[in-house]
């Protein structure tokens, strides 16, 4: 199993595809790992060389108690593998990350895909009752260190939405849902501090010149709603998709759906 030894970590990583072909650095979301890509990954390793790695705190990577940038790790592992040049897939968190390194580091960047994302600096909003409740509950999970159930109510309000039952829904991807965060919680001692974009991207994603892909679940979060708002209209080359009857791990839950519009869109821009 590949890893790169960077300051303070070992980042687990993997390859798929040929590395004569454009190349797609895959962010995974906070509440899932880099498995969370493995609907689309056949699909786009034909015509593609895909990397995906795990962030410290997730997955099989281990970190010291470190100062670091999730953008130098990227950073990191394109260069360990020769890339110059990657179009950006991020859910979640990891699509937070690639538009920050879109924004610090433009000369490494061809393109930009985010699902269920905001940037950096994105104002707090309001919350509705029903999500005010059950982050309640994540804190007092959080408080209590109760790492197991805290990982399962973060998969909960994320992964089915603020307004979906996890009884209606299919249960293969319940499950998977809930495994693709439980096997963090063996990071949860782990205290990495994350050296955050300054300035932070909310005022500076007006200068990224590539073509973006911004997209959501229909019933994602209130406050991932309106970061896709605020994209799909502030991106100078941006345009929008939203997937319907789904929440914040689309390509998890739709993937059939999401892989459509992926490969769409990266042929229609030749990446």
């Amino acid at each position: 199993m590949p890893h790169l030894t960077v300051p303070g970590a070992s980042l687990y990583y993997e390859t798929d595809g040929h590395a004569s072909k454009p190349a797609l650095l895959l962010l995974h979301a906070g509440i899932a790992n880099l498995r969370m890509w493995d609907p689309q990954i056949d699909a786009l390793a034909a015509e593609h060389f895909v990397i995906r790695f795990d962030t410290r705190g997730f997955g099989q990577t281990s970190t010291e108690d470190v100062e670091f940038s999730n953008r130098a790790d990227a950073l990191a592992v394109l260069d360990h593998l020769g890339v110059a040049r990657a179009t950006l897939i991020g859910c979640s968190r990891g699509g937070t990350i690639a538009i920050d390194l879109a924004v610090e580091r433009p000369d490494r960047v061809a393109g930009l895909i985010v699902i269920g994302a905001g940037p950096s600096g994105f104002p707090d909003t309001e919350l509705t009752e029903v999500e005010d409740a059950r982050f309640d509950e994540i804190d007092r999970a959080f408080a209590a260190q109760d790492w197991h159930r805290l990982a399962r109510l973060e998969a909960a309000i994320w992964d089915f939405g603020p307004l979906r039952r996890e009884e209606d829904l299919d249960p293969e991807f319940v499950s998977t849902a809930y495994s693709l965060n439980r096997v963090n919680v063996i990071h949860a001692e782990e205290r990495p501090v994350s050296l955050p974009l300054e300035p932070p991207a909310f005022d500076r994603v007006v200068d990224i010149e590539v073509p973006a892909l911004v997209t959501v679940g229909e019933y994602d979060m209130s406050e991932v709603l309106a970061a896709y708002e605020y994209l799909v209209t502030t991106l100078p080359q941006a345009s929008g998709c939203v997937f319907r009857d789904t929440a914040h791990l689309p390509n998890v839950e739709r993937p059939a759906d999401v892989q459509r519009v992926l490969l769409d869109w990266l042929t229609e821009n030749a990446l």
